[in-house]
């Protein structure tokens, strides 16, 4: 059995977005770590990523932007099963809450600077 097959054109092109969206969100939190990081803010909670994100900024970035794009690419490529889309939803969430977090440490991190 190959697994339950789904989705119409119009529901791949909204997914298109979501996983165009999962990618920026990615690109987003590449960023938001590197400053909080180098700031002496935060630590990476990635294990793996930690000493990239600490000694080699840029490759950190391009890994953290590869690995997710071909999770992404791989996921997209079987966008016909329903355990691929809820992947990809799962990730979106994920990578949506990472964000929220990051706007909020930041808006906490203004307001201590105002408040100074």
């Amino acid at each position: 059995m190959s697994g339950l097959r789904i989705g119409t054109p119009q529901q791949f092109r909204w997914l298109d977005g979501i996983v165009k969206t999962l990618l920026v969100l990615n690109l987003l939190d590449a960023i938001f770590t590197l400053v909080w990081v180098r700031a002496g803010l935060a630590r990476e909670a990635n294990v793996l990523m930690r000493n990239l994100v600490n000694e080699h900024a840029v490759l950190f970035v391009v890994a953290k932007l590869g690995l997710v794009s071909l999770g992404s690419l791989v996921l997209w490529q079987r966008r016909a099963h329903a355990g691929a889309v809820v992947a990809i939803f799962v990730v979106f969430l994920v990578y949506y809450f990472i964000l929220l977090y990051h706007l909020q440490y930041s808006s906490l991190l203004v307001r201590n600077l105002i408040a100074d």
